[in-house]
């Protein structure tokens, strides 16, 4: 791994907008750009929105797809490393897949593995776990509820992976206009963050990037207005050491759309990958097998 500058973008996935939302992303990667930015990450589903009602016909292919092409060109015109979630549709399948594209176009893409609540309505979980070496570092991307599954952070590192990249839409706490309100749905989240991206992070010495979508996307008549279904995302970025500290942060008192961008040093991976302890070399997988025994008995 060398120095890398990254950038992390807390922006509103609103539903159904994708040119809207591309034009945005446009925005904010000449953003990170003019702040050194060499990898910025954008949330989950943010180009087609979080469940939107009509994802099905909205889910286009991958890398082909209109969506896939203009991430492509925003990343090549920037000559930056992009990593987006949208809808993908294969052989009438639509998976929820964040996608990585570069200075030379399109690198490759993660389909979500975990899907959580109304997600299993809309999407069929992915099988694949790839690391991608984008030349100054290798990413392995873990999408939200993904996150809780250690196994997944394991496998991307055995792959080569220095970075781990965590995209959101996750739904938490509800709130209501109220500043007070606006805050507590903050705090709340950045406190859950901070339970379970450092342990990913510290379990193999690796850096971890988080972004949420931030604002209110819309809403689904399927749901009452203030049902924790809708997709309503309280926000929240984060960057993570591989010692598990957290090196930056968004705000924790306003849901607004923000960025933060800093530099991961080679030099924090290679003194905890050098300890004696480094979990990668002490593991003992001949001991696991329970873990990939069949839970189901009928």
């Amino acid at each position: 791994m060398q120095d890398i500058r990254v950038a992390a973008v807390t922006m509103n996935g609103r539903l159904g907008e994708p040119e809207t939302i591309l034009n945005e992303i446009a925005d904010w990667t000449a953003k990170a750009v003019q702040q050194g930015a060499e990898l910025i990450l954008f949330p989950e589903l943010v180009v087609h929105g979080h469940c939107t009602p009509n994802t099905y016909e909205l889910a286009e292919a991958v890398p082909s797809g209109p969506s896939t092409q203009r991430l492509c060109q925003i990343a090549q015109e920037h000559k930056v490393v992009i990593c987006a979630g949208l809808s993908e549709k294969e052989n009438d399948l639509v998976y929820n897949t964040q996608i990585v594209a570069g200075p030379n176009g399109y690198i490759g893409k993660q389909r979500k593995i975990h899907l959580s609540r109304d997600e299993v309505l809309f999407y069929k979980g992915g099988r694949e776990m790839p690391a991608f070496d984008i030349g100054k570092c290798k990413i392995g991307i873990q999408i939200c509820y993904d996150k809780l599954f250690p196994e997944i952070s394991r496998v991307l590192c055995l792959h080569g992976a220095e970075v781990l990249l965590m995209p959101h839409a996750a739904r938490k706490v509800m709130w209501d206009e109220t500043p007070e309100s606006q805050a507590a749905a903050r705090r709340d989240m950045a406190e859950y963050q901070r339970k379970t991206i450092p342990a990913r992070a510290i379990e193999n010495s690796c850096f971890a990037i988080l972004t949420d979508q931030v604002g209110r996307a819309g809403y689904v008549d399927a749901y009452p207005k203030d049902h924790p279904n809708q997709p309503h995302h309280p926000g929240c970025a984060m960057i993570v050491d591989p010692a598990g500290e957290i090196i930056a942060q968004t705000q924790n008192e306003r849901i607004e759309p923000e960025m933060i961008v800093v530099t991961l040093e080679a030099a924090a991976i290679n003194a905890e990958r050098a300890q004696p302890n480094f979990t990668l070399k002490t593991r003992r997988p001949e001991l696991f097998g329970e873990l990939v025994a069949e839970q189901v008995t009928c």
